[in-house]
């Protein structure tokens, strides 16, 4: 009595349900011939595969194809004539792939692809079963003369276009190897500790102070105030570019270094030349304390 009350309140869902072309369904394979796969959709009509709308691989077989089998499928028509609802296990195949890389686009996933072929101005690899284009100037950050060294290779890239519409799939694996220089550069910065003192070429000078190259492609700012002893009115009165520079970090932050050249020059001057006034040195000579005889010596009474 349960089973067909169940059966009959799927049957009244089944009823209300409607169809629209493009909807995505999950069916149950209930047989399988030479010409198509029939599915249990949920529906008042059964589902329908024909071989053509199955697969794009020209050896796949239906024989692959069991009955009891989940299948994926996007509606084609409600009716395809003989009162079945047409599907296509390729067309939902290709819109499960594009959510996906829209998803990957969204998140920045990195991808591990392989390189399937080499076409103008760039090369071809294949993600979610999607015909992704690489172009010559993403392979690489630098230029690529020959984009056929690549065939075959398996790279990192993202997504960068994921275009359903116009049928466009982009790549960059360039954008990847910029992510991993960034990540290194701010492993680098994050190991350079507050207090200590650093050697470095002076970069560039701005109105506001100078850059010092650290080395590593890590730069560092020593503003105007932190370059001399004394009060300057332009970095290029004590610096040049190209010149050496001992400094001392004052602070790392967002990726950005606070340095002092005038910081650093205190900490390996000589302690005398540190003392802000003059050195004054004690001698001890005797007692401390004058007695009364030798306050009133000399002195005359009447």
């Amino acid at each position: 009595m349960t089973e067909s009350m169940a059966d009959f309140e799927k049957e009244i869902e089944a009823s209300f349900r409607k169809l629209q072309k493009g909807d995505v369904l999950t069916g149950t394979v209930t047989n399988v011939d030479e010409d198509a796969v029939y599915l249990d959709i949920n529906y008042h009509a059964q589902g329908i595969i024909r071989k053509a709308d199955y697969s794009e691989d020209p050896s796949f077989s239906l024989q692959s194809v069991k009955v009891g089998d989940t299948v994926k499928a996007v509606v084609i028509s409600d009716d395809d004539g003989e009162g079945n609802v047409a599907l296509s296990a390729k067309d939902a195949t290709k819109a499960l792939a594009w959510d996906a890389v829209s998803r990957y686009l969204e998140e920045g996933t990195v991808l591990t692809v392989k390189i399937g072929g080499i076409v103008n101005k760039g090369v071809i690899a294949y993600v979610e079963g999607l015909r992704g284009f690489i172009p010559a100037s993403h392979l690489d950050i630098g230029y690529v003369e020959d984009t056929n060294t690549f065939l075959g290779k398996t790279v990192e890239a993202k997504v960068i276009t994921a275009d359903q519409a116009k049928n466009r799939l982009v790549l960059s694996v360039k954008e990847v190897l910029f992510q991993k220089r960034r990540e290194e550069k701010e492993r680098k910065i994050n190991e350079i500790v507050p207090g200590s003192i650093v050697t470095g070429t002076v970069e560039s000078l701005m109105p506001y102070g100078a850059f010092i190259d650290l080395g590593d492609g890590i730069s560092g700012l020593v503003h105007i105030s932190r370059i001399a002893q004394k009060r300057i009115e332009s970095p290029g009165e004590v610096l040049k570019k190209g010149q050496e520079v001992k400094a001392k970090v004052l602070k790392v932050a967002d990726g950005k270094i606070s340095l002092s050249i005038k910081d650093a020059e205190e900490n390996h001057a000589p302690r005398r030349e540190r003392d802000n006034g003059p050195s004054v040195s004690y001698k001890d000579e005797g007692a401390a304390t004058t007695g009364l005889g030798a306050l009133l010596k000399g002195i005359k009474l009447d």
